[in-house]
């Protein structure tokens, strides 16, 4: 899983490539006017977001396993209930609406500013009970990798990832191949969320 996501976000960070849903990663674009003569040179950096709304229908619910299914536009997604009391109150056919959050963001960093690796955060929340069915689930996955070389002729970057793995990418701003530097590290943090709740809104 390490080395996917490392090699997945990585090559959307230069690219400027997709992930998921939708959000387009700026890549490697400056964020601030070009500093003074003299004035020490910031170090790339951005982030992007975006929210989704998806809706769907219950398909299935198992009462033992304390699941539901959600049947949307183009797949179905099993969720788990932990509170049985929530299960009476859903039935097939039962309009659903979700959310799906996705956030990226990255640094470049001087060595010793960071240390490569990955780190990963999870999270699940549920309604109060007697309130309608409703719950949230999400991840947080930061990423730091080495950029291990720079091609300023091809405008590529390798970027090498905490387990080893290498990728090479195309940067889309020709002019943040001045402000990095091999030895450079990347500091990525992916951020995904997906809520769903019966849906309640007037037909």
């Amino acid at each position: 899983m390490k080395t996917l996501v490392v090699i997945s976000v990585a090559t959307a960070l230069v690219s400027g490539a997709t992930i998921g849903a939708g959000a387009a990663v700026p890549a490697f674009r400056a964020q601030a006017a070009p500093p003074a003569a003299g004035a020490p040179v910031a170090k790339p950096k951005g982030q992007t977001s975006t929210v989704v709304t998806l809706r769907g229908t219950v398909e299935a619910i198992d009462k033992e396993k304390q699941t539901v299914t959600i049947k949307g536009p183009k797949r179905s997604l099993t969720v788990q209930v932990r509170d049985p009391k929530k299960l009476e109150m859903i039935k097939v056919g039962d309009p659903v609406v979700g959310k799906y959050y996705e956030a990226l963001a990255f640094e470049v960093k001087k060595p010793g500013e960071a240390t490569p690796g990955v780190t990963s955060q999870q999270g699940v929340a549920t309604s109060q009970p007697g309130a309608t069915p409703a719950g949230a689930v999400g991840q947080q996955v930061t990423i730091t990798a080495t950029i291990d070389g720079i091609d300023k002729t091809a405008r590529t970057v390798t970027i090498k990832g905490p387990e080893g793995n290498t990728e090479t990418v195309k940067v889309r701003d020709p002019r943040n191949l001045d402000k990095v530097k091999v030895g450079d590290l990347v500091e990525i943090t992916y951020t995904r969320a997906l809520a769903i709740a019966l849906d309640k809104s007037p037909k």
